[in-house]
């Protein structure tokens, strides 16, 4: 009985595919590695069009190629620059296209803030899962709004940018601040109670969107905007608040939960007051274009003042007019009532003397029906004797042609019993019952003996027709 081959270990003389190499030797990798954070510097970064991130981590003694894709990459929450020295979370793998070892990089962070960063990315994770950070719960910002407010420290560098953004762009916008520390133990709690009390109070402080800002700075300065609360209070704020926290660099959990994203505070306050900067171009586009519809239909005015203007005329003069206007009208009119007579007298006498060519004379007719009554006389009894005539001939004709002529002449008609015409002694039978009917009346007869038939003898009637 043979036993089965086993496919894993192939015999020592067969030839195993490079393909097939690669994908035991990438299988053996990956499940004696698992995923580790490992240390190094970047070198040979490289950001493909597609999003994923291409670069190399290297030490004194080593180097390993790396790759982050897009899914990954764009929730890294910093720049990631050559030569910065990282910490990266990473499966060892084997990309077998080109049979090269490699790490599969899930997170980075940045050397010696390893715990914090930790922190943010287990929080990030937990309040993602939530739903605090998907786009659908976002609310839209209002392209004009009545106020703003601000949630930043007075003495904040960042308070400063803001108020000489709206005053450069929106001057008259309304702006509520909302005084808070940015920075400390007890700052998140803090920034979190007055996004609370803003969304509270914005209806009677007129206020429509939350800036929520201050400036750059470390990742222990910013964490105040990473706290839970803060991020639970900006999910649940009932009006749109824009976060702008640090640098373009920089990201907190402040701007995901956010319903916008500024890079800047200065930006931030650009942002909010677009509709407005808008507004007062388009107002400034209205004006002027109304400016110059006004001064067009004023010059169009002036020119129509000007042409009745010149037609205007002194009402003597217009009376002058009217009266040459009129005599001129008149003679015209007289002068078309006397054509139109000249032509109907003229249509008159053309009419009488048609007329009087027509007018009947008695006389002459008289003479010319008698002489029409003559003819008719004598025509109608010529065709009247012709006519008399030809009928007389088709009466003989027809009386020659009468059956009761031929009968008196001597011969009759016989008939057999079913009511035929006996027409040669061959067609009856002895005994048979026959009619005879003579020119008058009419003889039964039966059939004794049936003689043979005389030969035809051509007899010459009187008149020359041969019988």
């Amino acid at each position: 009985m043979q036993s089965p081959i086993n496919r894993d270990f192939p015999l020592e003389n067969s030839a195993v595919p490079v393909s097939e190499l690669v994908r035991r030797a990438r299988s053996a990798l990956e499940s004696r590695f698992p995923l580790q954070w490992i240390c190094g510097e970047v070198t040979n970064l490289s950001r493909a069009a597609s999003g994923h991130l291409y670069f190399a981590l290297r030490d004194e003694e080593a180097q390993v190629r790396c790759v982050m894709y897009r899914s990954r990459a764009q929730l890294l929450p910093f720049r990631l620059d050559e030569g910065q020295s990282i910490e990266v979370r990473a499966r060892v793998t084997l990309y077998e296209a080109r049979g090269e070892f490699q790490l599969q990089v899930e997170a980075i962070r940045e050397a010696g803030r390893g715990r914090l960063f930790e922190a943010f990315l287990r929080l990030k994770e937990k309040l993602a899962g939530e739903g605090l950070f998907d786009a659908e719960r976002k609310k839209t910002l209002p392209v004009l709004p009545r106020g703003i407010g601000i949630i930043t420290s007075r003495q904040a560098a960042a308070l400063h940018d803001i108020l000489i953004a709206f005053a450069r762009r929106a001057p008259h916008l309304p702006l509520v601040l909302y005084p808070c520390p940015v920075q400390g133990a007890e700052a998140g709690a803090q920034l979190a109670a007055q996004v609370r009390t803003a969304g509270r109070r914005a209806a009677s402080d007129g206020v429509d969107v939350l800036l929520l800002c201050r400036g750059g700075g470390s990742i222990e300065d910013l964490w105040a905007f990473n706290d839970e609360a803060l991020v639970r209070a900006i999910a649940a704020c009932p009006i749109p608040v824009v976060s702008g926290v640090g640098h373009e660099t920089d990201f907190t959990l402040s701007d995901f939960a956010a319903d916008l994203r500024a890079a800047t505070p200065t930006a931030a306050a650009e942002i909010v007051s677009t509709g407005h900067v808008d507004a007062i171009a388009r107002l400034g586009s209205l004006a002027r274009e109304l400016a110059k519809a006004i001064r067009q239909r004023t010059d169009s005015a002036w020119e129509r003042v000007d042409k009745a203007r010149s037609r205007l005329i002194h009402p003597r003069q217009n009376l002058a007019r009217q009266s040459e206007k009129l005599a001129a009208l008149e003679k015209r009119l007289s002068l078309a009532v006397r054509r139109q007579q000249e032509r109907r007298e003229a249509s008159l006498a053309l009419l009488a003397n048609r007329l009087a060519a027509r007018r009947p004379a008695p006389a002459r007719e008289n003479e010319r029906l008698k002489a029409l009554a003559a003819r008719l006389h004598l025509q109608g009894g010529q065709i009247l004797t012709t006519r008399r005539e030809r009928i007389a001939n088709l009466a003989s004709h027809l009386d020659h042609l009468n059956p009761q002529a031929v009968l008196d002449r001597g011969y009759s008609i016989v008939r057999r019993a079913d009511g035929g015409l006996l027409r040669s002694a061959r067609d009856t039978n002895q005994g048979e019952m026959l009619t005879i009917h003579p020119a008058r009346g009419q003889i039964e007869a039966r059939i004794e003996r049936i003689g043979q038939e005389p030969e035809k003898q051509s007899t010459v009637e009187p008149g020359g027709h041969k019988a």
